[in-house]
């Protein structure tokens, strides 16, 4: 996202206890979408919708992966390093420091060499 997600948006989806989870569990290893439906005790359905808005929101990172059978699957993994809250003299600001994205081209090569 250009822009950002507004603060409104970030504290709607860090609401939800189901976003929660998929960015602490992906915050320790990238997990795939099985994996986190089976650690979140959680649907695919919602761990996909919670993982588009977050990935929308920059706050997760999706990759691709190739499986030794050679099929593909996207993995996630937390881009949120912190997320500052400030209230001063009736302004309300939220501040958030994400991980940089690796570089596609550093992707393809490294996706390259594992094959």
């Amino acid at each position: 996202m250009s822009e950002g997600p507004s603060t409104e948006e970030l504290f709607a989806l860090l609401d939800d206890e189901y976003a929660r989870a998929i960015l602490t569990r992906t915050s320790i290893e990238p997990m795939s979408a099985k994996t986190l439906s089976d650690r979140c005790d959680a649907s695919l359905p919602t761990i996909y919708r919670r993982t588009e808005r977050l990935v929308d929101c920059d706050l997760l990172a999706e990759r691709t992966e190739i499986g030794e059978d050679g099929h593909h699957y996207s993995v996630f993994e937390a881009r949120l390093d912190s997320l500052t809250v400030e209230l001063d003299e009736g302004d309300l600001s939220v501040t958030v420091e994400a991980e940089a994205t690796e570089d596609p081209a550093d992707r393809f090569t490294d996706l390259w060499e594992g094959i």
